[in-house]
């Protein structure tokens, strides 16, 4: 496991990207100074959802929110870094990796059995000191123009396969990635894990993010490349202008192609807010908030009990995604490894 001055490392080197400048307009993004009175919310989430959850949670509840933005690993790294000193109240990722690693170093309060109860079990972790807030799936989008259907790989694991050699692409640098490598890491163990980063290193064309990514594949510049599913949907209900050229493919079969990603939220256990935070958590896994999941038109699942996600996507129950704990993704292991396969 990588070591903790190695976490602290990239946290300080990060920090900037946590301290943003406050914006007009009544947003309720932080500034370089944080108002104790306020609940503060450290957010790896998109952007405009964290906004919508907590401009309505404030509106509803009167509890004034205040947000800071930045990346999974950053800011679990800070953190951890900030300890039991964290202004943070509440946490919220885009992947499970991050929140692990902030849960690994005890720094997590338990969650409501009541908001707990609001979500599908599969999308809670056995440590129930955090909980899913939405999911997304892992899939391989490709350019039938450059590779057939019947070519396409049966599994996740044999891109690493010198035939495909050349033929598809990752943002192997980003979080979403990674939550997808500790996938294959739990599923198949450290030296399958370790061969596929090999393949991955000599094979694979490298992009900076999902969209990059795509945008690869429907130009042509590869016949294929690894994204989660809402990068795709969200700009085919636009002009297609990324994706337009291309088609999903979804793995299934338990597959770690298959796996879906979980975005957690959880409360600090240092939280001089504790129970504002513990609602908020409890509202975005509420039916109202988890539906605003499609009217944010974020694309990604939703995970809250009895709440539909967008009608343009595949039931979740259809991509047989491989049965996971998330309590058991192991990032800081993912990020060894991939930095010892050249990758990071």
């Amino acid at each position: 496991m990588i070591r903790r001055r190695s976490l602290l490392a990239v946290a300080a080197a990060t920090v900037s990207a946590l301290v943003l400048s406050a914006c007009g307009n009544g947003s309720l993004e932080a500034g370089n100074e944080l108002d104790a009175n306020k609940l503060t919310i450290y957010s790896a989430q998109h952007k405009n959802l964290t906004e919508a959850w907590a401009k309505a949670f404030q509106e509803q509840t009167g509890i004034a929110v205040q947000i800071r933005y930045g990346n999974d690993s950053s800011m679990g790294a800070q953190i951890v870094q900030e300890g039991s000193r964290s202004p943070a109240d509440v946490f919220l990722t885009e992947n499970s990796p991050a929140m692990t690693t902030v849960q690994n170093a005890d720094l997590l309060a338990p969650v409501n059995a009541t908001t707990i109860a609001q979500v599908q079990p599969q999308f809670v972790p056995s440590s129930k000191t955090w909980v899913g807030i939405a999911a997304r799936s892992t899939v391989l989008v490709y350019n039938p123009s450059k590779i057939s259907e019947a070519e396409l790989p049966a599994s996740l694991m044999d891109l690493a396969d010198p035939k495909y050699a050349g033929k598809w692409g990752a943002a192997a640098g980003g979080a979403d990635f990674q939550a997808i490598v500790s996938a294959i890491l739990e599923l198949k163990g450290e030296k399958a894990t370790a061969d596929w980063l090999a393949g991955l290193k000599s094979g694979a064309k490298i992009y900076q993010n999902n969209i990059a990514t795509m945008k690869a594949v429907n130009s042509g510049q590869v016949p294929m490349g690894v994204i989660y599913h809402y990068y795709w949907y969200r700009d085919q209900a636009l002009e297609k202008a990324s994706s337009g050229n291309t088609k999903l493919h979804y793995f299934k079969n338990q597959d770690p192609g298959a796996f879906v990603s979980l975005s957690g939220g959880a409360v600090l256990a240092s939280s001089k807010h504790a129970d504002d935070a513990q609602k908020f958590l409890a509202f975005i896994t509420s039916a109202q908030g988890q539906k605003m999941l499609s009217s944010t038109e974020t694309m990604e699942y939703a995970v809250g009990k009895g709440v539909d996600s967008d009608p343009a996507l595949p039931p979740l129950a259809s991509l047989d995604a491989p049965s996971i704990d998330p309590f058991h993704l192991n990032g800081p292991k993912v990020i060894e490894l991939m930095t010892s396969a050249g990758l990071l």
